[in-house]
């Protein structure tokens, strides 16, 4: 069971790390922004770290699930995530900033509102 809460604490990292960009985004207005000055350059290099993050985590959620929570959870795009994690952490001078843009712009919100849907259920059954 412990395990089970340690999931859910890595979760609820993952969801706050990804609340962090919408507010790193606010200033991006298309994808050239981040290259418009220090700040725009400090807000792409802060949002991949954060993808980064997320991608590791959910490479490690997985792993240690055995895929459960993949197959439980398909709403989230682990495939997705993860991948990006390994293209940006092996990749990074090669990134392509309209991708990072679109992925800021479309999926991000979708990912975190799935993400705090799945941790109220979880709440939800942990106290049934």
């Amino acid at each position: 069971m412990s395990d089970r809460f340690d999931g859910m604490d890595r979760l609820r990292d993952v969801l706050e790390a990804l609340e962090r960009i919408p507010y790193r985004f606010q200033s991006i207005h298309e994808p050239n922004d981040f290259f418009a000055g220090d700040a725009g350059r400090e807000h792409l290099d802060s949002i991949c770290m954060i993808l980064v993050a997320v991608g590791e985590a959910l490479r490690q959620l997985d792993k240690k699930t055995k895929g459960e929570w993949r197959a439980t959870y398909p709403e989230i795009p682990w495939d997705e995530i993860i991948g990006l994690r390994n293209v940006i952490a092996h990749g990074y001078l090669d990134i392509d900033h309209e991708q990072i843009f679109s992925i800021c712009k479309q999926d991000i919100p979708h990912v975190i509102e799935t993400l705090r849907a799945i941790i109220n259920d979880m709440e939800k059954d942990s106290t049934s």
